[in-house]
């Protein structure tokens, strides 16, 4: 059976297409369009005709690339918007879909679980999950046999940093220092149990693999700073062949992916699947819903 999962986030609302594999999925489509939704602020009505739009035009291409099942769900900036049922309405009457707004813990869970069971080896022993979001992000401790043990939701992602504190082109270095203040002050008292191995997902991890490769150690992190500093953005997106949007906001999520690793203790690898995996795979587990 194929599933979809349309995901409207802060940054992007995207569609997975997806049917089951030996222990995990395989892709069958797969498309992103950038909304760009303020966490916690109203979302203008532009906005919100935008993503009613967006959605029933992936619900189209689900329906075109055999989906039976399709599944809606929105994360922080719809579930902190003071407006964000409104949101959801417009979605219904346009798409024809209902708009699961997650919660915190679920996301948790459903994030851990696209991951760890997206992976070609399973992790063995404590495995971490720093899905980070454009307007929250979120560590997620356990492992693959029991599921969720440990999380934290941080109210800040890598399109929210990024307007609260870069302005100049390429991004300047008090800006930078703010950026990273911020960051840690939000880490700051979280006491994560101790892991073996650690994850990175979500749309601000994923776009760093063009540029740092799989693995994301501190050194590396470090590195791509440094070049983010030096670089317009507009150059390094047609680098690396990103959006323009998703190259600006880079340095917040390298911020955010460099603290949860100092945090965790180990560096971090980019795991192939997350959020939108975990809601196929949760989906594909049950009845509808």
């Amino acid at each position: 059976m194929r599933c979809a999962c349309i995901d409207i986030g802060s940054n992007t609302t995207r569609l997975l297409v997806a049917e089951p594999a030996t222990g995990s999925l395989r892709e069958v489509c797969s498309e992103r369009v950038f909304v760009r939704l303020v966490s916690g602020q109203p979302i203008p009505a532009d906005r919100i005709a935008l993503v009613a739009a967006t959605v029933a035009a992936q619900v189209r291409r689900a329906h075109e690339s055999g989906a039976q099942r399709i599944r809606t769900v929105a994360t922080a900036a719809i579930r902190d918007a003071p407006n964000g049922a409104e949101l959801c309405a417009a979605v219904a009457r346009a798409a024809g879909v209902e708009v699961t707004v997650l919660t915190v813990d679920d996301e948790a869970r459903l994030a851990f679980a696209g991951a760890t069971r997206s992976l070609t080896e399973p992790p063995r022993g404590q495995v971490a999950v720093v899905d980070v979001g454009g307007g929250s992000s979120e560590i997620v401790t356990g492992t693959v046999a029991g599921g969720v043990a440990w999380s934290a939701s941080l109210p800040v992602g890598s399109g929210l940093l990024a307007d609260r504190h870069l302005r100049s082109d390429p991004p300047a270095a008090a800006e930078l220092d703010a950026l990273r203040r911020d960051v840690a002050g939000v880490l700051a008292g979280l006491r994560p149990p101790p892991v073996d191995t650690a994850y990175a997902v979500g749309g601000g991890a994923t776009s760093l693999r063009r540029v740092f490769g799989a693995r994301l150690s501190r050194e590396t992190l470090g590195q791509g700073m440094a070049m983010l500093q030096s670089t317009p953005v507009a150059a390094v997106a047609e680098r690396y062949t990103l959006h323009v949007e998703r190259a600006r906001i880079m340095p917040a999520a390298v911020a955010l992916l460099d603290e949860a690793s100092g945090l965790l203790g180990v560096a971090l690898e980019l795991a192939s699947g997350g959020l939108r995996e975990g809601v196929i795979l949760d989906e594909l587990s049950g009845p509808r819903r």
